[in-house]
């Protein structure tokens, strides 16, 4: 089953796939109904199968993490505060709240059904983490320092992992920036660059500079122009 939001932009179709999910198979079912409603729509004459992007944040942002590590059929993949290591993640506090992460992902958002110390190799089994050296699609990860809903180090545990795997990552850290990104230069830059980023992997558009060489840490507080546009 998929919902298609039909609204075209820029010369991009956007799809916003529904999920049944399973329970104990939050990734799976991500994987298994997002890949379905895609191979539909391309079926359908609407998309170009080499050129398919796909982005979620929060549980989307899970659920993106974990299908980039499981299949290669989209272009290029933009992940938001991803959870990324359930097993991780399962004894810390959800700060936001000061509760523990440990219920929200037995029995709520996370959907496992079980705890992690009856069935840590389901926990393993869904974490996308744990799958990394899967990846073959060039992804992107935006995650703010000061998120109080997914820890900021979910988000770079998998930067860490793709990187010493040798993938094609980019990690966009946000200091200060909560869950959602709360200051309005912020949500401009990153709009900016995802609309970047999927343009050079989906159409072919010449790549920024920050995509091809970075910014310096002493530099990150100075990104001019040119480093936006990426073509001077």
């Amino acid at each position: 089953m998929y919902t298609q939001n039909c609204t075209a932009n820029n010369g991009y179709l956007v799809l916003m796939p529904d999920i049944v999910f399973d329970e104990g198979k939050p990734g799976s079912s991500a994987l298994d109904d997002v890949t379905s409603a895609a191979k539909e729509v391309i079926k359908l004459g609407y998309a170009d199968p080499e050129r398919i992007g796909l982005q979620g944040h929060n549980g989307g942002g899970y659920e993106t993490s974990f299908i980039v590590t499981q299949t290669d059929m989209f272009a290029a993949v933009v992940t938001g505060a991803p959870l990324t290591n359930l097993i991780s993640m399962y004894n810390i506090a959800y700060k936001q709240s000061g509760s523990l992460n440990g219920p929200i992902i037995e029995w709520s958002q996370g959907r496992m059904g079980v705890s992690l110390w009856e069935n840590m190799q389901l926990y393993q089994d869904q974490s996308p983490l744990f799958h990394a050296q899967n990846i073959k699609t060039p992804f992107l990860l935006l995650h703010g320092t000061a998120d109080g809903a997914v820890d900021w180090n979910q988000g770079l545990e998998f930067y860490s992992a793709a990187r010493r795997l040798g993938k094609e990552v980019i990690m966009l850290s946000y200091p200060d920036e909560p869950h959602h990104l709360a200051k309005e230069d912020n949500q401009k830059d990153f709009q900016i660059r995802m609309k970047q980023y999927f343009d050079h992997y989906l159409k072919g558009a010449p790549a920024p500079l920050w995509m091809t060489q970075g910014i310096p840490n002493a530099d990150k507080k100075r990104v001019g122009p040119e480093v936006m546009e990426g073509n001077k």
